[in-house]
């Protein structure tokens, strides 16, 4: 079986993938035996062309996506002694080799017919994965020889890389005029309410996700410890990784090094018991203008500060 996603210079979308997974359910209850063939630069791991011997199979099957191009037409000269078979494909040209190269098209879409449900529709029902925020920051150079941004941010992007997750890249800076930011701060709390973890390495990062109640992986850019360490024990929290143990860890390998270990550990905390541990402190947060004993922040000592200073003014 092939499709886009066997060729080198093609693309694996999710839809062609869970079409194929359709097509794959149909014939595994056929009782049918099948290959998949997959791009090298999709799945290093997986069979591709270069290993395919054309003459060990009697049938090819192209699934989903357009049937067109000089990838298409290759499949039609290397499988020539193969009954081809392309499903669920859109036809443009109905008249291009690549389409009159297959012994039978079950199009999905083509002119003169009406349109079919696609295939990925009635794949099989796929494992929930968490939905995680990435928070992120290259900046704040004012801590100078103590950053370690960069080394942080490629070791958290690493792991998180071969994580099974769906990973939302967010910006807690806000714009009003870009549509790809939120503009509001209500509008990002709305996202990161949704989330079921935010990974980051700033200090609203962990702030505004710990306020929606989503549990946080905390890792503090600087050598040393600064704003988000301190943050993170201001709250409470405890899922947070020292810059040092990152950096120590960017030049090994990721199943080696500690640092790994140590996102893993907190990773799975933060999916069982940081879920009640971050309800809780959100909770907190919100009901804390009412609660008397609450956590202080700063603006609790304002008022006084300016009475103190105007009253100093005044003596003066």
């Amino acid at each position: 079986m092939t499709g886009w996603f066997s060729f080198l210079h093609g693309e694996a979308t999710a839809g062609d993938v869970l079409a194929l997974a359709r097509v794959e359910q149909v014939l595994r209850d056929a009782g049918s035996a099948y290959d998949v063939v997959w791009s090298s630069g999709f799945r290093a791991d997986g069979t591709h062309f270069a290993d395919v011997d054309p003459a060990a199979y009697s049938r090819l099957v192209f699934v989903c996506g357009p049937v067109h191009g000089p990838q298409v037409e290759e499949l039609h000269r290397r499988f020539a002694h193969c009954v081809r078979i392309a499903v669920g494909v859109s036809v443009v040209d109905p008249d291009s080799p690549a389409v009159t190269g297959f012994h039978r098209v079950l199009a999905r879409d083509a002119a003169g017919s009406g349109p079919g449900l696609d295939l990925a529709a009635r794949a099989p029902a796929l494992p929930p994965v968490p939905v995680v925020g990435v928070v992120l920051t290259h900046g704040q150079h004012e801590y100078g020889g103590r950053r370690r941004h960069e080394e942080v941010a490629a070791v958290l992007t690493r792991w998180l890389a071969g994580r099974d997750c769906a990973r939302l890249e967010l910006e807690t800076r806000l714009d009003a005029h870009d549509w790809r930011l939120c503009g509001t701060p209500a509008q990002l709390e709305a996202v990161l309410s949704r989330l079921d973890l935010v990974v980051t390495d700033r200090l609203h990062g962990l702030v505004l996700a710990l306020r929606a109640g989503v549990p946080v992986l905390a890792a503090d850019p600087v050598e040393g410890g600064a704003k988000v360490t301190a943050q993170a024990r201001a709250c409470g929290w405890p899922a947070l990784v020292p810059a040092e143990h990152l950096t120590e860890a960017s030049a090994e390998a990721p199943a080696e090094a500690p640092a790994e270990k140590l996102l893993e550990r907190w990773w799975d905390w933060c999916l069982t018991d940081g879920r009640e541990e971050a309800a809780r402190i959100g909770a907190g947060f919100r009901a804390a203008h009412s609660v008397p004993d609450a956590v202080p922040d700063a603006a609790d000592g304002l008022v006084a500060a300016l009475r103190a200073a105007s009253a100093a003014g005044a003596g003066r």
